[in-house]
């Protein structure tokens, strides 16, 4: 699933990334809350969607020290 999500998610443009790392942060934030509750016990979910977390995070700060550094060879 990994190589699935990550796919995906290096498809997506800058907004829709920003867009999808809110949308993730509101589910583990509802699925946190549900768990609580004793409402649910999804610890894998929950696992999921700290690791889609992350690799959004990752996408959005490696693209921007590519573009910085392009910057910055260009100005050379």
């Amino acid at each position: 699933m990994k190589n699935s999500s990550l796919e995906r998610f290096r498809q997506m443009g800058d907004q829709e990334l920003e867009s999808r790392e809110a949308d993730l942060r509101d589910q583990l934030f509802r699925l946190r809350f549900q768990m609580s509750m004793g409402q649910s016990e999804s610890i894998k979910k929950l696992r999921e969607l700290r690791r889609d977390i992350a690799r959004v995070k990752t996408l959005t700060t490696e693209r921007a020290a590519s573009s910085s550094s392009g910057r910055v060879q260009g100005g050379q």
